[in-house]
């Protein structure tokens, strides 16, 4: 959560659920496949269930990011609406520095939740944010997870946003990482699908397997297929990029959008949004022009 009191979106401005439908079938129609809920948190909004419901009619794979809080209670609805994959962010395994990075006492009640999706059949993604000088000695631990539980852990490398006291010495890089789990374990190389951003791991005779998202060291902007629409409607084809095109608007205007869609996907950057390089030890995070993760979605 925000250290400061963090101001909500006003209602009115928010997608309601049949305008986020109506917004995902033009995607569809354009080509895309997969849709995926982020936030923030999703599992906030009193009509959650009924976005979920109302995806789950369009040929897409759903899935859905969530902080893990309240999970066991939408198990039903993910259920309902064909979500298998179920991503919970979860930056480390020891109950005090998580009340330290949430100012929430939620640890135990998120494994939990874990493992119950787990029980139900799930498949179930941990992302792990690695900071240097935080959490990255855990690593090992989470390692240790996926021995006996079918768990898929992403170690993902600190990325610069609005408000998240981003510093270069933070970032703990995908080499530093494999180097660290490869002193205690055996490690194989999985095979990555088409547009994955991650790499795939796996130690030998595990049940689960991990990967890293290695976004500052080595960009895999070159496969990227991503576009993220932001609650308010704004359409992101980047996670750094500094533009946002409104698609809320002219969409309740009647007017059609497909052409502001095929210009974000045509005008993607060849690399992070067009404003970091891959020199980012000298990056002042504070020049980004972006907004915070949790207004982005990822």
């Amino acid at each position: 959560m925000p250290e400061e009191d963090y101001h909500f979106t006003p209602l009115p401005q928010l997608m309601q659920p049949d305008e986020i439908l109506g917004i995902a079938a033009i995607f569809v129609r354009m080509g895309v496949k997969k849709i995926r809920l982020t936030g923030g948190e999703p599992l906030v909004r009193k009509d959650a269930a009924k976005i979920m419901e109302n995806l789950a009619t369009l040929p897409v794979t759903l899935g859905i990011t969530t902080n893990g809080i309240r999970a066991d209670e939408f198990m039903p609805v993910f259920t309902a609406s064909g979500i298998r994959t179920i991503n919970i962010s979860l930056d480390t395994l020891d109950a005090g520095k998580f009340h330290l990075l949430t100012r929430r006492n939620y640890f135990h009640r998120v494994y939990n939740n874990i493992q119950s999706l787990i029980a139900a059949g799930f498949h179930v993604k941990v992302n792990m944010v690695v900071m240097r000088g935080i959490n990255e000695k855990e690593i090992p631990d989470f390692i240790r997870w996926t021995e006996k539980q079918p768990v898929s852990v992403r170690f993902i490398e600190f990325m610069p946003f609005s408000g998240n006291h981003w510093h270069h010495d933070k970032v703990f890089s995908m080499d530093e990482m494999l180097g660290l789990i490869q002193q205690e374990f055996p490690v194989e190389r999985l095979q990555d699908a088409l547009h994955d951003t991650d790499k795939k791991f796996q130690v030998p005779g595990y049940a689960g397997n991990f990967a890293m998202i290695s976004t500052m060291t080595h960009p895999f902007c070159d496969t990227c297929n991503r576009m993220r629409l932001t609650a308010d409607g704004k359409l992101k084809n980047c996670l750094f990029s500094r533009t946002e095109t409104d698609l809320l608007g002219p969409y309740r205007a009647g007017e059609p959008i497909d052409n502001l869609i095929l210009a974000n996907i045509m005008g993607k950057a060849k690399a992070l949004g067009g404003q970091i390089n891959t020199d980012y030890e000298h990056l002042d995070a504070d020049t980004l022009a972006n907004r915070s993760m949790i207004t982005i979605g990822g």
